[in-house]
């Protein structure tokens, strides 16, 4: 693996986003390396719980939208269906659908450890995971995403409101709408994020398997499930009517929209006008 980094740490394993130039940002080879090294500490009896954290200025970026190893990749990826839109939503249903899906299920405890920005994609992937973490300094930004478990995450109410009042959200506001479990000072997080750990691996490996599962299960029985699976369509959806515009926009002598998504994504990332439009 060349994207992600491995290493167990006694019980707990650390998966790492190693992607630091393009601040992890999400290709579909930190994906597919990802998925590898959860199953490889899935698969591995001394691990009792997997940390998740991100080298670098940020946790995640989110989704490449355009790094030269994200356009190289690009030129080879198989896609299969007849239109553009099958082509998009079974890749979609694929990579970050079925994916997240099977991360949300891994039947050992996990952990995200989130510092810096953590946007979209890499919302994504903390969303996917039992627990959050943060330092004090992280910043959050989602939208209604290919894996969109937002009302489950912070309610319905407050959902709505992220979704139509689109911001940056600091770590002490993820704490207080519940997405976050504990919120520690930058220079201490990896110290007692791994202490956490630690404590929770202290457990014996059935019975942390037998607590996820009966929570997921419930989850589940109340139609998480569903509700996730058919949110992705509504994603489609959005991402039909905004190429509709983005052909309108160009054809009266506009920018492509990666290009303003790409702008708005470092113009945040910078810090300057923290306005949420990326993915608008």
């Amino acid at each position: 693996m060349t994207t992600v980094g491995y290493e167990t740490l006694g019980r707990v394993a650390r998966v790492t986003m190693n992607r630091p130039r393009s601040r992890n940002a999400q290709s579909r080879k930190l994906l597919r390396e990802l998925d590898e090294a959860f199953a490889a500490a899935v698969d591995d009896p001394e691990v009792r719980v997997i940390v998740l954290d991100g080298e670098g200025k940020d946790f995640s970026a989110g989704h490449d939208l355009g790094t030269p190893e994200f356009v190289e990749e690009e030129k080879h990826r198989p896609r299969r269906g007849r239109s553009e839109v099958e082509k998009s939503f079974g890749y979609s249903w694929q990579q970050f659908l079925d994916m997240s899906l099977r991360w949300r299920d891994i039947p050992k405890p996990t952990i995200a450890q989130v510092h810096g920005w953590c946007i979209f994609g890499g919302w994504i992937i903390a969303s996917a995971m039992d627990l959050v973490v943060a330092s004090d300094d992280a910043k959050f930004l989602t939208n209604l995403l290919q894996y969109f478990t937002l009302p489950w995450d912070v309610g319905a109410r407050k959902a709505k409101e992220i979704l139509f009042d689109n911001h940056p959200i600091s770590a002490a506001e993820a704490k207080d709408l519940g997405f976050v479990n504990h919120v520690w000072p930058r220079e201490e997080l990896e110290g007692r994020t791994l202490e956490l750990a630690n404590r929770i691996a202290s457990n014996a490996t059935f019975l942390l398997r037998q607590f996820k599962l009966s929570i997921n299960q419930m989850q589940d029985a109340a139609g998480f499930r569903s509700a996730v699976q058919a949110a992705h369509a509504n994603y489609h959806l959005t991402e039909i009517h905004n190429k509709l515009r983005e052909q309108e926009r160009i054809a009266k002598g506009g920018e492509p929209r990666t290009a303003r998504r790409l702008e708005a994504v470092e113009r945040i990332l910078n810090k300057e006008g923290d306005d949420g439009t990326a993915d608008r």
